[in-house]
């Protein structure tokens, strides 16, 4: 069992940073493989980005590649990080994180039903 604790969000102006973190309580968090998803208002929950257990290889969606960097900590914080820079109003949204099998593929790594466990939530909100 693996509890995904998501902090980091608020409000920022248009071309700022923001770096969200999650934060995996439970045994075997190196083990998993993790994404960042956001959902905005009104719209389907998307892929944004994920990273192997071992933190040796990340996958990211196109809409935020060369923005947007995944990365993790295995070690005493057992946490995941979304480091989020040059946003748009359009990033607007509730960001999830989601822990799912080490064994998913390149292309599973975008399927939201084959993760396991998911994080509440936190709210961005980028002004213009």
């Amino acid at each position: 069992q693996v509890q995904l604790v998501e902090s980091g969000g608020g409000l920022v102006q248009a071309g700022g940073s923001l770096r969200l973190s999650c934060a995996a309580l439970g045994r075997t968090f190196g083990s998993f493989s993790m994404g960042w998803f956001r959902q905005a208002p009104g719209k389907e929950r998307e892929f944004l980005a994920a990273i192997r257990g071992s933190g040796g290889s990340t996958y990211y969606a196109d809409s935020v590649k060369g923005r947007f960097a995944i990365s993790r900590d295995n070690n005493a914080k057992n946490t995941v990080y979304l480091q989020m820079n040059s946003l748009k109003p359009e990033d607007t949204a509730v960001y999830h994180c989601a822990a799912g099998s080490s064994f998913l593929s390149p292309q599973q790594m975008e399927v939201k039903p084959l993760y396991d466990y998911w994080g509440q939530g936190t709210q961005v909100t980028v002004s213009s």
